[in-house]
């Protein structure tokens, strides 16, 4: 951690736990058959899951997409709770440990995700305690909003310059290996979680 003022961290896989079993089962319980071709267990999605979090199409064009994959009149709640089941914990400790760091450095989150995850994420995990985002984080970088994903260099290229940071003096804390990749090209520190992993000791 020496020489570190800027703390880069992943929401899926470091902040919340994912469980990409159970959100593929959800969908294959309301019609859609290949679903294990679309939502992938690695670090990127595809096809219309892809798009959303790429911000390249709207919550109610990517509920469309899944009804017409169905073929069924699903409602948005089921299509809703369906890509939501694959959000799970967000233990409080991570949650403290964020307060905490936050007072030392300059802690951003940046994250791969989708209006419908992260609308739920704000209302039942953020909201630990009556805080918001805001508590936690300096600035949030959501691809849906950039319309940027990881691993690609852009979006790492958007947060120095709009974050006025140095690549050396930022740790990125993400599960995926390819983001890592990119990031330690462009000159970040970073570390990659293990699934579950307390990274709370690299603050010791």
């Amino acid at each position: 951690m020496k020489n570190i003022k800027n703390l880069l961290i992943d929401m899926g896989g470091v902040l919340i736990d994912l469980d990409r079993p159970r959100c593929i089962a959800s969908f294959e319980n309301i019609g859609i058959s290949d679903i294990r071709s679309l939502i992938t267990t690695t670090y990127l999605q595809e096809g219309l899951f892809m798009k959303i979090e790429e911000g390249s199409i709207t919550p109610d064009q990517f509920r469309d997409g899944i009804r017409k994959l169905s073929n069924q009149p699903l409602s948005d709640q089921q299509i809703d709770d369906a890509w939501i089941s694959m959000l799970d914990h967000m233990p409080p400790a991570r949650l403290e440990l964020l307060l905490e760091l936050r007072k030392k450095y300059n802690v951003m989150l940046l994250s791969n995700t989708n209006a419908i995850h992260w609308d739920w994420i704000c209302r039942n995990r953020f909201s630990w305690n009556g805080h918001t985002p805001s508590d936690y984080f300096h600035t949030c970088y959501l691809s849906y909003q950039l319309g940027m994903l990881k691993p690609y260099p852009d979006i790492f290229n958007h947060v120095v310059k709009d974050a006025g940071i140095l690549p050396a003096e930022t740790l990125l804390i993400d599960d995926a290996v390819p983001n890592c990749e990119t990031a330690a090209s462009l000159g970040f520190k970073t570390y990659t979680p293990k699934e579950f992993e307390d990274w709370s000791h690299l603050f010791s």
